[in-house]
């Protein structure tokens, strides 16, 4: 995007939000639990990103998902701190990749303590990837309109005269 004058930028008080100081591990552990606790505003900023393309107009619908993320955490840290760090932790170093596929126990245990004390399951397999509709309230961005160029080859006049082909057309089957 170029920068000229007439672009106007937001300020540095609009774009400071807290931050998320979480490890890969920490979001990985809790990034299924979260998706679905967040799935709202969530989607809300990413269909206001696809619709305006601009991502100064989605500043808000931003910073109400780093809210929700942040207040998704705060509930963990208080209901299900141990089961999380041993599932974090195991994820972080079971393996290089950290795969899932090493912790099943230390996770089985994180999600009934996730359905015990927050009421949130584990998403089914293949959920995040199902299309869903997602109601908002903002309205619909103004559809832009059709760019009409003028025909930079104009036809041939209707009496202008069409000689037979001399070998024969191409389209045989019409004639």
């Amino acid at each position: 995007m170029v920068v000229t004058n007439d672009v106007s930028l937001p300020t540095e008080e609009e774009l400071t939000v807290t931050e998320l100081n979480l490890s890969t591990a920490a979001l990985r552990a809790g990034a299924f639990h979260l998706g679905k606790s967040c799935e709202n505003p969530n989607n809300e900023f990413m269909l206001c990103r696809l619709e305006l393309d601009d991502p100064r107009a989605c500043i808000m619908e931003g910073k109400v998902v780093t809210r929700c993320a942040l207040d998704f955490f705060r509930k963990v840290k208080k209901s299900c701190y141990e089961e999380f760090m041993q599932y974090a932790n195991c994820l972080d170093k079971s393996s290089g990749t950290m795969a899932f596929r090493h912790c099943r126990k230390t996770q089985g245990v994180f999600d009934k303590c996730m359905k015990d004390n927050l009421d949130i399951d584990r998403p089914e397999y293949g959920y995040f990837t199902r299309a869903k509709i997602h109601h908002t309230e903002r309205p619909a961005p103004p559809k832009r309109e059709k760019k009409v160029y003028e025909d930079a080859t104009p036809g041939l006049p209707e009496d202008y005269p069409k000689p037979q082909a001399k070998y024969g057309s191409r389209f045989h089957w019409l004639e």
